[in-house]
């Protein structure tokens, strides 16, 4: 096939009326108005255009909506152009003992080795002590960004001056905030100019209590650029307003100081378990090893990172927070000495394995779609209804525990054997096979290196025998 020719022949679907932009070179034209069509309308344009019209793509769209109506129209409100639900399994990693108190914790993934991992890692503590927490800090930051050159002096000063105004000015936006313990911690001019010329930040930090707070910080930060850019032009003058800007005012989603630590540990002599295949010292120093890899080699750190994401994702996924917020912000903090490396720490000092997990973690429990969500309402439930601290300490556990169990499968027996098996449930459900064919399917490749070729032969042998 000719890519590009097929390439040319694909319809277009576009938001813009092509005032101002490029018409492709495509026969058709772009849809002006997308999102105003409803759901139906949407559903048969695309139908139409970029399938074969048949029922076949539509009754599969319609087949995930939810029969519940008024929970789809919520479900639909979440995102724009929606045509149906994409479904993730919803699953869970029971006895997880995190500092003397039992969770079975949620988690959302489609990795099919992630739920057992951390199922498996929270057995293998449960009775060495369980987990452990510790909520460091809390302070969440935003950014007025701002350019004043040739004004740098005056705004410094005008800064220093009206702080309490600046302050006062954003106060009936913090009512709510402040009644539940929260609100502005701090504000400070930062002088930029040695990096940019002219460039300067309004830098707040905020404590938002069990809310993410992304709106309240955003409403805010704004609310004190409008009330600056009021006082430049009061206090200097309509010349230096001129050289002043509010370029934009934004939270931000790098969050080192809103930090949490887990961590398990125990005499070395404890990690013992004949499932190892080896003796419980050789284990402990396998694992170090493993960790300090990670902390002197960017490429395996990418690597070993992402098996800790793979965990604290899935936990952010079933309790509605940001996965995009927090994935940036993790791998931000693993940059943070100018080298990418590992998030995770281990020692063996005095006879006792330690093995630590450090990571920043700006999330909520209540507004946004924890509320929304029913699941997400559900899986808090699960939880017990943790308050945003709290939370950040379940998840940092099951980042934890999903790194001690990749760790451990890859020291020991190597990281395919556990894997390829749940991947052997994938090729036996792509291959459409019944009970009695997985069972014997299972029992053949107990032993013996699992590819899609090898189990679509055997399949295809147990049919030809029937």
């Amino acid at each position: 096939m000719d890519w590009k020719k097929e390439q040319k022949q694909m319809p277009l679907i576009s938001e813009s009326n092509g005032e101002g932009g490029t018409v492709s070179s495509s026969s058709q034209k772009p849809v002006s108005g997308f999102s105003k069509l409803s759901k139906e309308e949407k559903i048969e344009l695309i139908i139409s255009k970029f399938f074969t019209g048949s029922d076949k793509e539509k009754e599969l769209i319609k087949s995930f909506w939810h029969k519940n109506t008024e929970l789809q129209r919520t479900l639909d409100e979440f995102s724009e152009n929606t045509l149906t639900n994409f479904v993730l399994p919803f699953g869970v990693a029971p006895n997880v003992l995190i500092n003397n108190q039992l969770f079975c914790v949620p988690m959302v993934i489609e990795e099919s080795s992630v739920v057992a991992a951390a199922s498996k890692a929270a057995k293998f503590w449960l009775d060495r002590g369980g987990f452990h927490t510790e909520v460091v800090s809390t302070k969440k930051v935003g950014q007025v960004h701002l350019m004043a050159g040739g004004l740098e002096e005056e705004l410094k000063n005008l800064f220093n001056k009206e702080k309490d105004t600046l302050i006062s000015a954003v106060k009936p936006l913090m009512i709510n905030m402040e009644k539940r313990g929260g609100g502005m911690t701090s504000l400070e001019l930062k002088d930029l100019t040695d990096i940019e010329p002219g460039y300067f930040q309004m830098w707040v930090t905020f404590e938002t209590c069990d809310a993410m707070g992304a709106n309240f910080i955003n409403s805010v930060l704004e609310g004190l650029g409008k009330e600056l850019e009021a006082l430049v032009q009061s206090e200097l003058g309509k010349e230096a307003s001129n050289k002043f800007e509010v370029v934009m005012a934004i939270l931000s989603n790098y969050t080192p100081d809103c930090l949490v630590k887990a961590w398990v540990e125990c005499p070395i002599e404890d990690l013992a378990d004949k499932s190892l295949g080896m003796d419980a010292e050789h284990f402990a120093k396998k694992i170090f090893q493993g960790v300090r890899i990670a902390e002197i080699d960017t490429n395996r750190a990418t690597t070993h990172n992402k098996g800790i994401m793979n965990g604290i994702d899935s936990v952010i996924m079933a309790t509605g927070n940001d996965y995009r917020a927090v994935e940036a912000c993790a791998h931000t903090y693993a940059a943070r000495s100018g080298r990418y490396k590992s998030l995770t720490s281990c020692s063996l000092e005095n006879g006792i394995f330690r093995f630590e997990l450090s990571i920043p973690l700006s999330i909520g429990t209540v507004g946004g779609l924890t509320a929304l969500h029913p699941l997400a309402n559900l899986s808090l439930d699960l939880l017990g209804r943790p308050s945003a601290p709290e939370l950040m300490e379940i998840v940092a556990t099951i980042g934890l525990a999903q790194n001690f169990a990749a760790l451990r499968s890859l020291v020991t027996s190597g990281i395919q054997k556990g894997h390829m098996k749940m991947h052997l449930m994938n090729i036996l459900n792509h291959l459409e096979t019944n009970e009695e064919e997985r069972d014997k399917a299972k029992d053949h490749f107990e032993d013996k290196a699992i590819t899609f070729r090898a189990v679509s032969d055997f399949v295809g042998q147990l049919r030809n025998y029937q």
